[in-house]
């Protein structure tokens, strides 16, 4: 029996009527996994496609796999790395007791071992934004009378993989909590949110608890070691400072560093962005104005220079490796809902965000990164460009008709 037809078969059972007829949402979002959803448009005009919300944010999910990925094991492998060093073979807590009952290793070499004890920081946190954001969501839903909306799916996982291992599970919840409600379900739900959810867990989470999502001893949870990103020790003391640990560019571009969960390897984000590109649910415009917007800006402020200001000479290249450049430029630039809907307004938005992550990073000694904030800053201002192409594009043809 094929899947379709099974489907078929059963579907009865949960329509008006049928026995689990109040499952019908379990069902229907579990069919739309495989096919498109049948609703279709009664008037015209008909517009078709294979590709309904379901499956765009299905897709975005399965972009971030190879994030994912990279989050169990460079998070297994910076801590591991740094327990060796330290000499703490006899470090507790319910992880190690976990990894010892399984006979897993804390041999940063082996592959799987800093997979497994990556995981056990990852899943925790991916778990709670679950539980937490899909509370929130389901009582919304509930509330308006409408289906779970699909797009928390990808704001969970986005919130997830930005997030230092060590930050407090309340915390997490609290920030998804935050990011869902106010960032999306007070404007309306999936679709008329003009704020990116993730990233506004993300920020409220920065700003009311910026000890555990900023600073030297947040990224490796290892007692009694502390260290900088790659970013925050450029800003500190220049480029020439990656050096001086070993760290290399191709290192840096493919992740070896400490960071957020599922922002450091830039390969990985790559690799997410071209099937994002490949599905067409990514627009290239995007991408294209952010990358000039960041590399123009650069070249500028390397012209300008600085005798004080080591950021001034990081060259572009650099600033698409560090940080959450290559994260943010992949899977929060190309969010469609908060970003501008006008082909024009897209290089412009992109643009916006490239030179203002490169302007808070050089120019605010208080904020080594800038991603998140200037992706906030250009969500704010993505209706206002796209009002004012709008409005040039209607000058533009009234005058052709004078």
């Amino acid at each position: 029996m094929g899947i379709r037809k099974f489907f078929d078969n059963i579907e009865p059972l949960f329509t008006s009527g049928g026995r689990y007829q109040k499952y019908y949402p379990i069902y229907e979002m579990v069919e739309t996994i495989f096919y498109t959803g049948k609703t279709v448009t009664k008037v015209a005009p008909h517009a078709r496609s294979y590709t309904d919300m379901k499956r765009i944010m299905t897709y975005v999910v399965i972009s971030t796999i190879p994030c994912i990925l990279w989050a169990f094991y460079n998070t297994g492998l910076q801590i591991n790395s740094n327990l060796m060093q330290l000499g703490e073979s006899s470090q507790v807590g319910w992880r190690i007791s976990i990894l010892d009952f399984l006979g897993v290793s804390l041999n940063p070499q082996s592959i799987f071992a800093n997979m497994a004890h990556g995981s056990l920081y990852f899943i925790p946190i991916y778990l709670t934004t679950l539980v937490a954001g899909g509370i929130c969501e389901v009582v919304f839903a509930t509330v308006r009378g409408h289906e779970v909306n699909e797009g928390f799916l990808v704001s969970s996982m986005l919130f997830a993989l930005t997030m230092p291992a060590s930050a407090p599970l309340w915390q997490v919840a609290l920030g998804i909590a935050f990011g869902v409600v106010v960032g999306k379900e007070v404007f309306g739900g999936t679709g008329k949110n003009f704020l990116n959810p993730a990233l506004t867990g993300r920020a409220f989470l920065y700003f009311a608890y910026p000890a555990n999502m900023s600073g030297d001893s947040i990224w490796t949870p290892v007692d009694g070691f502390s260290g900088a990103t790659a970013l925050g020790m450029a800003a500190a003391e220049g480029i020439q400072s990656l050096a001086a640990i070993g760290l290399s560019w191709g290192d840096a571009f493919w992740g070896y560093m400490q960071g957020s969960l599922g922002e450091t390897s830039t390969f990985a984000c790559f690799l997410g962005l071209a099937f994002l590109l490949v599905t067409k649910i990514a627009n290239i415009r995007l991408i294209i104005g952010c990358l000039v917007g960041m590399i123009a800006f650069s070249y500028l402020l390397n012209w300008i220079g600085s005798d004080t200001n080591p950021m001034f000479a990081m060259p572009w290249y650099w600033h698409l490796v560090l940080g959450s450049y290559a994260f943010g430029l992949c899977f929060m630039v190309t969010e469609p809902v908060s970003a501008s809907h006008t082909n024009l307004g897209r290089y412009i938005y992109g643009g916006l965000i490239g030179v203002m992550v490169v302007m808070i990073r050089v120019l605010n000694p208080a904020f080594p990164e800038g991603m998140m904030l200037a992706i906030l800053f250009a969500n704010i201002f993505a209706p206002l460009i796209d009002h004012f192409v709008v409005q040039a594009n209607i000058k533009r043809r009234l005058s052709r008709n004078v």
